[in-house]
């Protein structure tokens, strides 16, 4: 559904200013020069890891605004980036320039945390993970429902169907489906790709296997045998695991509150709430952090207002996505909405 307008709204440039101060009431011999000095882009990173911060990027229809932002980003194969918000328009799709292309989803309004895009042949799905409506949801790229998996009963350890709030999906290469009831019980429930229940593993606690808000889950194809990424972010690290739940390791440096996370290469990207991203080598080390916010006081917040918000700068960050040239999209957890595009700089 396309709800307005996808041209670029006028602004007005520096050069467009100039053009408007070239005529006056003193002549031109008289009149004072004006120098706008050109904003140097802001550079993140270093060496083979370096971004450009693009400014406002992202442009809705007037009077669209983003809303919260509490969810994910994905990037499909023609490069479209898609977006949750906890509006009417749970999911807004932005054509790869950043011209607002569509949205979708006002059923799904408030809730829809988590968004995975999968590809089975020649299609592209999406998986979805709602806290609100308790299920996780398998739908096409325009929101059209396929299938809808609730409360996991035959894990025996649901009493009531509050008590599930899933909040990240990830399929494995077999088809799989993982589900991370992060903001419930914190356990994983693994399914087929048919959607019948196998097992579930985890629980409250911090002990190895165990996890406290197990936000967002990533199936990790790096190696020869997948395993799966679990952003245990309560307890300030990832958890490593075998796709049938048995615990290989725990990466605990360099992180604060790990949200989720993409891959490129052999790089993963994690998006981490305390206000920066932070990305890993192939033996999960650290290799460099983005945006790292200096005030304490405004990583992990909602509320900062937009006067605040600096470029280069990040507040919460709660989902990212690479996209086949290397650029990396950021949704953050803000009351007013944001995206930050960092484009991959040479």
């Amino acid at each position: 559904m396309d709800s307005g307008p996808r041209d670029r709204p006028h602004r007005l440039t520096r050069r467009s200013a100039l053009r408007l101060l070239g005529a006056g009431t003193v002549g031109a011999a008289l009149a004072p020069r004006i120098l706008l000095a050109r904003d140097e882009p802001v550079i993140l990173g270093e060496g083979s890891h370096r971004y450009e911060w693009v400014p406002g990027w992202g442009r809705l229809p007037e009077g669209m605004s983003l809303g919260n932002t509490h969810g994910c980003v994905v990037v499909d194969g023609a490069g479209r980036i898609y977006v949750n918000t906890d509006t009417e328009n749970a999911v807004i799709v932005f054509e790869p320039g950043g011209n607002f292309d569509r949205t979708w989803g006002a059923d799904l309004r408030g809730g829809l945390h988590g968004m995975t895009l999968v590809k089975e042949g020649s299609e592209e799905f999406l998986w979805l993970a709602h806290t609100g409506l308790h299920e996780v949801l398998k739908t096409t790229l325009d929101g059209k429902i396929l299938l809808r998996v609730g409360v996991p009963e035959k894990s025996g350890l649901y009493d009531s169907p509050e008590r599930y709030r899933p909040t990240s999906v990830a399929v494995a290469p077999n088809g799989d489906v993982y589900v991370a009831d992060g903001y419930g019980l914190s356990l994983i429930h693994h399914y087929t790709a048919k959607a019948e229940f196998l097992r579930t593993w985890g629980g409250a606690g911090s002990e190895p296997g165990k996890m406290r808000t197990p936000h967002g889950i990533f199936v990790d194809t790096r190696a020869e045998t997948p395993v799966l990424l679990v952003a245990d972010r309560e307890n300030h690290r990832i958890q490593v695991f075998g796709l049938d739940g048995t615990v290989l390791g725990l990466v605990i440096e360099e992180l604060r509150r790990p949200c989720n996370f993409d891959r490129r290469g052999d790089d993963i990207g994690v998006a981490d709430l305390e206000g920066r991203i932070t990305i890993l080598g192939r033996d999960n080390r650290l290799l460099v952090h983005l945006g790292d916010n200096p005030d304490p006081a405004k990583r992990a917040q909602n509320g900062v207002p937009r006067e605040q918000w600096k470029d280069g700068e990040f507040l919460a960050p709660h989902g990212l996505r690479f996209d086949a040239e290397g650029n990396l999209y950021v949704l953050e957890w803000l009351a007013l909405g944001r995206i930050v595009k960092l484009r991959r700089a040479p």
